[in-house]
């Protein structure tokens, strides 16, 4: 029997539209003829689903008894015994009452599947069981319904079920998902913008990775060897020249133009690994590539046009971007090089683009030679077994009663020969091999003990000897030293690259950096040493090691110049000449570094003095008419009150007087917000973190709005967890919020005050129907002196959401601005929870209301 198909509806979040797809499939298939039954639909009460259902046989679900209380699950053995051709079964992922024929339903599916009955089912991104975690850093939801990755894999058919945030929001705000009264906690804990934004870019990732997977699995099983262009894949050719940044960042501008375009730089080495590219530049362009959202691919292969057609073809790649020949015309007697060679074997569905640069035509150059140090102890060694070796050897042979033969005797000697070479290198090699000649021809050649050779034969083996002992020794060292190369080579690739991608990614302090310095070379101290001038004295930018620290590069026992006014100075012990080339590398490094941290203080500095000179300013244009304002009213009130000439009735006078209090207040609170402000900007400011219970500060910063009980709306739930913050900056920066809401919110419209637990945060939302603030505009109300729109003057400084937010941070919380649906401002107040009473449910609510 042929198992089942199984077809899934895959969504970012409940509510886009998966089982509504779902049903509407069914409804295409029974008009075709098809025998499809509802096996199990959750319709959670959605008018609209409901609908859809209309029309369709629905099997039976079978009845479980579980802690007194009745479930319904789907009936396997009935839809078995009915055997429909395509069956509809709801939320894969869902975890069965106990006692059911399986633990999971998607294990339900899988005895359908066998039995030869199609499925039609439905499933969100959060419940697969690898991105759990991943779906828990963005909600703080752990999901404890899951399904295998492998289960969806398999499926035959996914489609993606598609809703942008927005939408989704507004379904939800018009009661189509969830009941009404449910809501506010929805849209404000799980399916905020982000986590929905967050959630759908998920989605999309996983379904184009299963796309490319079905892709690359059909090519295989049908042996597609040509490019088909289903998406833009550009691969660039690197050598490791400098023309490198120059051809990604080609190649990216080429990406942008078509949609979903990826970028793949890919650097062919060969086999035996010796090469000219710079490590630098390699970790440089790798970086660059990175950045631009491409990656990076190292491929081994002795013939490049042919690796890297072979790496173009693998990947599916469209198009391939090189740079245009660093060769000299004369160098094309060689051969055509890589880009012809390239452009030619590629064929018609594989376009090669060859770019220019600044490095064409000027030579491909050569590595720089490198002798190999072999270390006088080696070179010791080497001598006396090519020299004192053959001797103690001849001395041995003819005290041996048994005579070996010539043939035997040479390749003793030849042996020497070749240890020499291995230790010492070429010298003590041929010097061995002259030796170990004369001695045969001495002791082993008839007649022995005189120079001459009776036999011609002998005389073509000594001299075969000598030019094989000879070749021996030149390639052995050859050999030895290009594995010393190597090694030295692959050492400083390590370093330089270490150091070029730490500096880039600006992770390296001068002191670490210094560090590093010491480490490599094995020093005892390393400095950098600065003067301001050629006869000023020098001075110490940084230090690192070392008892008594060296003051002067003279006093170095290295120093390497930096410029014409800094040097790094090293003690300890003399470095090679072959170093320098290293050191200077580092040199160099540690004087960007420190110009780098001086630049990023002086800005540091600059911006503080800007930002205190705007905030002057602003203080001085608030002066002249915002606190002016209420002293004007003061001073009339006054004045008018001591008037003489005047017979002010009890009335009036009273009215004086609570315009003289009110001027007051008003002048007390902009006074407030300015004194905060300072404590915040001179970061005096020293929270009193304590646990607190939200329930008890929201009211009390109720204190000075008036007409509270109509113009506010409280909801704190007395169930949420105590928040660790310092209660005082808790409460003034609530009521600037909820004074600030209050003034943009229209007459009639009270101002929503909220609560929710979400993982270890607390989030307090303020809600206002005013005419809300644009997405552009949303942080430049946090700013100091800032207030949107077209509020009238004398209404404040504008420092309240900025000391609101000041407050807020300083308590480890944030305060942010959202749109409210349906129109308006939502500010959401973050706060960390108390430890001893953190919660990991991130959904727990509760209803306590107080309005």
């Amino acid at each position: 029997m042929a198992r089942g198909k199984l077809r899934i509806y895959l969504g970012a979040a409940p509510g886009v539209g998966k089982t509504y797809a779902m049903l509407s499939e069914a409804h295409r298939r029974i008009e075709r003829g098809t025998d499809c039954v509802v096996a199990v639909v959750e319709h959670h009460h959605r008018p609209r689903t409901e609908v859809m259902l209309h029309g369709l046989e629905q099997i039976p679900r079978k009845e479980l008894a579980y802690r007194d209380t009745v479930f319904t699950e789907m009936d396997v053995d009935a839809v078995l015994a009915r055997r429909p051709q395509v069956a509809l079964v709801d939320e894969l992922a869902h975890t069965n009452i106990p006692g059911s024929r399986n633990t999971k339903r998607w294990q339900d599916v899988e005895e359908l599947l066998d039995a030869g009955i199609d499925v039609v089912s439905t499933v969100n991104i959060q419940h697969l069981e690898s991105l759990g975690d991943v779906v828990e850093s963005i909600t703080g939801i752990r999901q404890k319904e899951t399904v295998p990755d492998e289960v969806v894999r398999r499926t035959d058919q996914i489609e993606l079920v598609d809703m942008s945030p927005q939408a989704l929001r507004r379904r939800m705000a018009h009661g189509n998902i969830y009941k009404p009264d449910k809501v506010d906690a929805a849209l404000s804990n799980y399916f905020r913008p982000g986590n929905l934004t967050a959630l759908r870019e998920l989605a999309l990732l996983w379904v184009a990775d299963r796309v490319d997977e079905y892709l690359q699995q059909y090519r295989s099983e049908h042996q597609v060897s040509r490019i088909w262009g289903s998406r833009e894949r550009i691969v660039v050719g690197l050598t490791g020249g400098p023309e490198g940044r120059t051809l990604i960042r080609r190649a990216a501008r080429l990406a942008e133009k078509g949609a979903g375009g990826e970028v793949m730089a890919v650097y062919i080495a060969r086999s035996d690994g010796l090469t000219s590219a710079s490590p630098k530049e390699l970790a440089v362009q790798r970086t660059l590539v990175e950045d631009l959202g491409g990656t990076f691919h190292h491929v081994i292969g002795d013939d490049i046009p042919v690796s890297l057609l072979e790496f173009a073809r693998g990947v599916n790649a469209t198009q391939i971007v090189l740079g245009v020949s660093r060769r000299k015309g004369w160098q094309y007697v060689f051969g055509p090089g890589v880009g012809a060679t390239v452009a030619r074997d590629s064929g018609p569905d594989l376009d090669v683009h060859l770019i220019t640069h600044d490095e064409a035509g000027k030579g491909r150059g050569l590595p720089a030679s490198r002798g190999a140090r072999l270390g006088r102890s080696r070179i010791l060694w080497g001598w006396l077994i090519g020299v004192v070796g053959p001797a103690l050897l001849a001395l041995l042979l003819t005290n041996v009663p048994t005579e070996l033969g010539l043939a035997n005797n040479v390749l003793l000697f030849l042996s020497l020969t070749v240890a020499a070479a291995l230790l010492g290198g070429r010298w003590p090699a041929l010097a061995s091999a002259a030796v170990s000649s004369a001695l045969l021809n001495w002791f082993f050649t008839p007649p022995v003990h005189t120079w001459t050779i009776a036999d011609p034969r002998n005389i073509v083996a000594i001299a075969v000897f000598f030019a094989v002992a000879a070749s021996v020794a030149s390639v052995v060292d050859l050999a030895a030293r290009r594995t010393e190369q190597a090694a030295r080579l692959r050492a400083e690739s390590e370093i330089l690259s270490f150091l070029a991608g730490s500096v880039l990614r600006g992770e390296t302090s001068l002191e670490a950096l210094l560090e590093r310095v010491r480490e490599t070379f094995g020093m005892e101290s390393v400095a950098l040493l600065e003067r301001e001038s050629d006869i000023a004295p020098w001075t110490c930018a940084g230090r690192v090691g070392g008892a008594r620290p060296v003051e002067r590069p003279e006093d170095a026992d290295v120093d390497m110049p930096v410029g014409d006014h800094m040097a790094l100075a090293l003690s300890g012990r003399v470095l090679p000449a072959s170093d320098r080339r290293v050191l200077a590398a580092f040199a160099a490094q540690a004087a960007v570094v420190l110009d780098r941290q001086r630049l990023q203080h002086e800005a540091e500095q600059a911006r503080a003095l800007a930002e205190g000179n705007r905030i002057r300013t602003a203080l001085l244009a608030a002066v002249s008419h915002d606190l002016r304002t209420p002293l004007a009213g003061i001073k009339a009130s006054a004045s008018s009150l001591r008037s003489d000439d005047v017979a002010w009735s009890e009335e009036d006078q009273a009215e004086l007087l609570a315009a003289i209090e009110e001027g007051a207040d008003r002048l007390d609170h902009l006074v407030g917000n300015l004194l905060d402000m300072s404590r915040l900007q001179t970061g005096t400011l020293t929270p009193l973190i304590r646990e607190v219970d939200l329930d008890e500060v929201v009211p009390m910063a109720l204190v000075g709005i008036p007409d509270p009980e109509a113009a506010v709306f409280l909801d704190i739930p007395e169930t949420l967890p105590m928040v660790a913050v310092d209660k005082g900056l808790l409460e003034r920066s609530v009521a600037n919020v909820i004074e600030n809401a209050v003034k943009y919110s229209p007459d009639g419209e009270p101002v929503a005050v909220t609560a929710s637990v979400h993982a270890d945060r607390v989030e307090v939302r303020v809600v206002d129907r005013g005419p809300g603030v644009p997405d552009e505009a949303k942080s430049r109300i946090f700013e100091p002196f800032q207030r949107h729109g077209d509020a009238p003057r004398g209404d404040g400084v504008g420092l309240g959401l900025a000391v609101a937010r000041g407050f807020a941070e300083a308590m480890g919380g944030t305060l942010d601005a959202e749109d409210t649906p349906g129109g308006g401002l939502t500010m959401v107040l973050t706060l960390p929870a108390a430890l001893s009473h953190a919660t990991a449910d991130g959904d727990r609510s509760a209803t306590a209301t107080r309005s």
